[in-house]
């Protein structure tokens, strides 16, 4: 199976995460939860994330969508829901966030 999308997508998500960060941190963290849900997409739409993922990165991916759920936020200043969560997100979560998509890139990146 070729990653070369998901291995796209995830070395620009982790572009994102990377300083300085010109239109503030949270919009930065946005750009990578939205990177990494087009990298991850592809894969659902395909029906493979189950099938051909190794067992590691399965985790990292539950991991990951755990972090960027949006799930039961509002939107009141219309900024969009990824900036609302990535401003809701404890200095804790950032750092794993930041590991999960490195290891992610790394991952797509070998196994392509």
């Amino acid at each position: 199976m070729k990653y070369s999308y998901q291995a796209e997508k995830f070395s620009t998500a982790r572009s994102c995460l990377m300083l300085p960060h010109a239109r503030g941190e949270a919009t930065s963290i946005a750009g990578a939860f939205h990177e990494c849900s087009l990298g991850l997409h592809d894969l659902d739409e395909k029906g493979l994330m189950d099938s051909v993922l190794h067992d590691d990165a399965k985790a990292l991916i539950r991991e990951l969508r755990k972090i960027m759920s949006t799930e039961g936020l509002k939107d009141p200043n219309k900024v969009g829901l990824y900036t609302v969560k990535a401003e809701s997100l404890s200095y804790e979560e950032r750092l794993r966030l930041s590991h999960i998509i490195d290891e992610l890139n790394f991952w797509f990146r070998e196994s392509d």
